[in-house]
Order: structure tokens, then sequence, then C-alpha cells
């Protein structure tokens, strides 16, 4: 760095609190939940929400289940107002939620507060003005006095208004800037506020402390929250509630210690959204409790939906790599990491213990509404793991572990060629051309047929006839078996040595006409073992495919006067052009 930070910052000063007991807390319910999205996230807005895109928020907010939601600032701005009149005057408020209005502790914007309210059966007034020692000697210029005076002020007009209104007021206080408030000061001044609205176990006081700047780690916001519901006086009166920025990107850390510290209720807004760096995103902490099997009251079954509705609200992104909600989060493109979904996934459909546990994945993708399609792709960093998962999940293929290994290197060669992912559809095109389509110069099987050889029992004689571009070649072969009189048969053919290393096979279905796939790895001299794929709904047939298919991919290695390893289609330049085209076209 080209300045000193040591000559220019000063550190952020600890919370005397040795005996601090949040440190061993738990998190086992969810907190009140209050939306401050269509106020505090609209205000960060480069293009701010008008009605119409406040409404779809409004009512999205309504269906995950938020109970508090803060609609604006309604002395503030016209479209505020606008809005609060427009959720009242429609019916639009459900009778088991609250609205919330913003206000600073000034008469004529108090005011202007409750003519908005006007025929609303319940609502929470909060009213805020700034506390930081910071703020009240460069803006403010007044001493604690002063800025205690200005908030009890704001109270008793409240007070006063709410007395005559036939709308149910919940009352609120915000020390704006709480991070950098002395903590004996955040007590004094909302314990004025307390003398004015007289707080009772059935009547709560909002009390909300907000990390309007994050300026510290997050145990010293939990240090601070600890500390003021210690001394506060009668705190079974009190809500406690935060309001977590994000400016240090730790504000989902620092909430959660909140909690843990003993606040009672969280504002936030979805995915962040607020000024600067944000604010607290509660569908993160709301899934995060999810996690530790805490229902977080907050419904988060459709997360796509949620995204398109922030997006269009909002008219910003959200990050591919979001938390829970990112396009990307449940996606593995990294060999080990797929190669160990790919086994929890497999040992998950063999338990019957209902308890989620596979690597990399802390929830159910289907938990928040997505599949598992996307859950393993394919670029250069896949490995064999990932490859198998897509074709057992996509065309039930069930790989022998080497023929994985070896189809890896097939695909890693493309991906690395073209620079870009690989889809499920192009992996099995890849992995068509590659075992199951005939080149031209392969070998075809026409047909075939055993008989048991009259001079020994347990050798059967084979007969079959081979196509090459369309040229017919009988052939001729013995063993113990179609399979080993087959590989006879190619031995005296193809002039080459031929070994069957390993053999397997399964069926994709039940049935007369279930199609069957064989899996074979052959060992040809000058050459690694190499397999080959077969299918047909007689097994004996798709043996034999399988067992041209290993020879035609080392047939096309001599042609290409290569020799060794596990490929046969080595891409030319041209070939990898091609495919780097088709990827970015895709």
């Amino acid at each position: 760095m080209r300045v000193d930070p040591a000559t220019k910052y000063t550190p952020f000063p600890p919370v005397d609190l040795p005996d601090r007991r949040w440190p061993s807390a738990t998190i086992t319910r969810p907190p009140i939940w209050a939306s401050v999205d269509l106020r505090d996230g609209n205000q960060a807005l480069v293009e701010p929400m008008g009605i119409e895109r406040k409404a779809r928020m409004y009512n999205a907010l309504v269906a995950m289940g938020f109970k508090e939601i803060e609609v604006g600032f309604p002395a503030a701005s016209q479209t505020d107002f606008d809005f609060a009149r427009y959720l009242i005057e429609h019916d639009m408020v459900p009778d088991d939620v609250t609205l919330q209005v913003l206000v600073q502790a000034r008469e004529p914007l108090i005011r202007r507060t409750f003519e908005a309210l006007k025929g609303c059966k319940r609502a929470i007034v909060h009213v805020y003005n700034s506390t930081s020692e910071l703020q009240r000697r460069v803006v403010f210029g007044m001493d604690r006095a002063g800025i205690i005076d200005i908030a009890r002020q704001g109270a008793q007009l409240i007070h006063t208004l709410a007395d005559e209104t036939d709308t149910e007021i919940v009352y609120q206080y915000s020390p704006e800037s709480f991070t950098g408030t002395e903590l004996d000061f955040a007590v004094d001044i909302c314990e004025a506020v307390m003398d004015v609205y007289q707080p009772t176990p059935d009547k709560r006081l909002i009390l909300n402390l907000p990390s309007t700047v994050e300026m510290a780690t997050p145990n010293v916001y939990a240090d601070q929250i600890e500390w003021f519901c210690r001394h506060v006086k009668n705190r079974d009166s009190l809500i406690i509630s935060v309001h977590p920025h994000n400016d240090r990107g730790t504000g989902v850390a620092a909430t959660e210690l909140a909690l843990m510290a003993g606040a009672d209720r969280v504002e936030g807004t979805l995915f962040g959204n607020g000024e600067r760096t944000g604010n607290v995103d509660i569908v993160t902490l709301a899934m995060n409790m999810f996690t530790q099997g805490v229902d977080p009251g907050l419904d988060c079954s459709n997360m796509p939906e949620l995204v398109t509705m922030s997006e269009y609200c909002t008219r910003l992104p959200v990050h591919p790599r979001h938390p829970y909600a990112g396009e990307l989060v449940f996606t593995a493109f990294s060999g080990s990491h797929q190669d160990a979904i790919n086994k929890g996934l497999r040992a998950l459909r063999q338990s019957n213990s209902g308890v989620w546990e596979v690597p990399y994945l802390p929830i159910d993708p289907t938990d928040v509404g997505r599949t598992y399609e996307a859950v393993i792709r394919i670029n250069s960093q896949s490995g064999k793991g990932g490859v198998a998962h897509i074709l057992e999940r996509d065309h039930a293929l069930q790989m022998p572990r080497p023929l994985q290994v070896e189809f890896s290197g097939v695909v890693q060669h493309i991906t690395d060629e073209s620079e870009g992912e690989v889809t499920a559809k192009q992996l099995w095109d890849i992995f068509q051309q590659e075992y199951l389509v005939q080149h031209p110069g392969d070998l075809g099987l026409k047909e075939y047929r055993t008989v048991p050889d009259t001079h020994a029992t347990d050798v059967r004689l084979l007969d079959a006839v081979l196509t090459v571009n369309d040229e017919d070649r009988p052939i001729h072969g013995r063993g113990n078996g179609p399979v080993d009189a087959f590989v006879d048969a190619l031995r005296t053919e193809t002039g080459m040595d031929l070994t069957l290393v390993n053999y397997s096979e399964h069926a994709l279905g039940v049935g007369a006409n279930a199609q069957a796939y064989a899996y074979v790895e052959m060992k040809a001299e000058g050459h690694a073992p190499m397999y080959g794929v077969g299918r047909h709904s007689n097994i004996v047939q798709a043996s034999l495919n399988a067992i041209l298919s290993a020879v035609n991919r080392v047939r096309r290695l001599n042609a290409a006067g290569q020799s060794g390893g596990a490929r046969s289609t080595q891409k030319t330049k041209e070939d990898a052009q091609a495919a780097r085209a088709e990827v970015a076209a895709q």
C-alpha cells in the first residue's frame, strides 16, 4: 500500500466485556424478520423503484412470510408517500402484516408520516436521529444533551399523534450509527426515549441498534449488543433489533453473532441490496439457519423465482456465486468435487436415514427450487466423477472406473482446446462419437452365428460377416464362447494380437426389447489397454459391438500413425477450432 494505514486509520476500541456470554450461545429459533428492501434497499438503487416494481416486490415479501415490511420514508419522497397510500387504499395489507415507515426526529416529517398512515390498521413508526461521536462533532456540532433532546422531542410528538389516530402504532427508535456511539450514551438516549413511550412487556418498544457503517470485526458488534442488553433498563419491555450493513463484508457474521448476543429482531434486505456494500442479506441468514435444522420462518423454496423478481425490481444482478441463490453455487467443475458429489448422491439414494449428507453440497438444491442437473458441469477442470455422473444421470450408463478415467481424458482434451464448458448434450455426442458411432473405415458387424464345435463340447465356432465401407468380409473364429470366438476371428482379420482384459454389462430396463450396454477393455500389442462400448437389445450382440468399438479405436490410432494412450480420436487444430466455436455458440 502507498499509504501507511497506521498513520491514517485508528483501530476500533474493544468492548470491556470479559465475561461475555454470546460465544457459548447457539441460534435455535429465527428472529423477527423485518424487510427494508422497499426503503433502505430502494434508496441505494441507480433507478429507484416506482409503484409497479415496489408492489411486485411487496407482494413477494408478503408471500415469503415477512410480517414487518418497511415500505418507505413517506415524508422524504412523494413516491414513498404514494406507495404507502396505495397499499392502504387498495387493502393490500394482510391482518398479520405490519407496515413500517421511517422518519427523522423532525416535526414536519413526523406529521407528514402520520398523514401517509391514515386508514392503516397497524403500523410501526420508526424514528431515528444520529448519535455517534463523529456525527455529533462534525455534522451537528451538538453535545450529548442536545442529541438526546432531539430524540425525546421526536418521540413525544409521535406519542401525541398516536393517541389521536385510529391506527395502532408500534414505536421504534434507532440511535443511528450505533456502532460509532459510546455505549453508555446509547443506553442514555434510548432510556430517554423509553421514558416517553413507557413500554411494557405487553407493549414492547423496538430499539433498533444499527451497524449503519460496519466499523469493526463481528465479535465487537456482538459485544456491543450484549453490553447494551445487560445495561439498558426494563429489558423485558424491549425488542432489541439490529440493522447491520456490510462495509467490511461481514454483515451476515455480525448479525448471527448479534443474535447470539441477545438481539430479537433483524432488519435486512433480499440478497443484501443496500447502500455502499449493502445491508445484511436476509436470504443468506435464513438459509444459514435452515442448514442447522432451524426453520427460518421465511419461504425460500423457489429461489430462482426470488432472484428473477429481485433482478426485475432492483435492476441489479444477483451474483452467480451468491450464497444459496447464485446460478453456480451448487455447481461443481472440479474433478475431485464432482467425484465426491457423485458418490455422495449415490450413497444418499441407498440410505433411508432422510438426513442430507453430500460432500460439497451444504443443502439439497431441490429445497430451494433447483435441480440436480446443474450440480455437475464439465470443463477443463472436471474429472472422471463428473463425466460419469452426467452420463449415468441422463443415459443410465454404469461405466467401469477405468472407462471413466479413459473417457474423461477424451473430454478434457476437448475442453482444454475449446477453453469452454461442455454441455450434457455435447458430452453425450462426444461419447457416442468416441465409442458408439461407426466412422469411415471402421469395421461393422452385419451378422453372426455360433454353433458348438463337434470335436470339443466346450468350444464354440463363430461365423460372422463384417462390413468395411459397404464391403462384406466373412470371418471365422473359435473359442470358449461367442465373445472369445469373435476375438479369435478378429485376430485373424486384423492381424493384431488382441486380448480381452475386462468385461461388464448391464441392462437399461426390463423386457425382451430392453437395451443392454456392454463394456470391454481390450489390449492390442503396442497400445495401452483401450475400452469399447456396445449396445443392443441382445446382450451377446452388445458384447460383440463393444469388442468392435475397442478394435476400431485401435485401428484409428494406427491409421493416424499414433501409439499408446487411451485416446483414439485425436483432435486436429481444425477440430479444436470447431469445438471452440460450438461451445461459444451455445
